[in-house]
């Protein structure tokens, strides 16, 4: 797996197309092509997120912003689930 070029919450822009998005997926293939999924930061008329866009590294410009959260709490997927009573 090599170093990747951009990181999780950075803002990118699509060369081609214009495509503004936060980074919030990550897809390195065996092959070598590392693909980053971007979110739009604007909702649609309904007031919905959008779907991700997922656009080759190459493509990739940064926008010189980043996004930060809070880290997830403890939890996630675990060997034996939580049961219920």
């Amino acid at each position: 797996m090599s170093k990747r070029k951009f990181q999780d919450g950075e803002i990118l822009g699509d060369i081609i197309t214009g495509y503004t998005g936060v980074v919030v997926g990550y897809t390195e293939y065996f092959t070598g092509c590392r693909h980053y999924g971007l979110l739009n930061r604007h909702l649609t008329k309904e007031g919905k997120t959008r779907d991700w866009v997922w656009f080759d590294e190459s493509r990739l410009v940064s926008k010189g912003k980043k996004i930060t959260i809070g880290k997830a709490s403890e939890g996630g997927p675990a060997p034996t689930p939580p049961q219920c009573n």
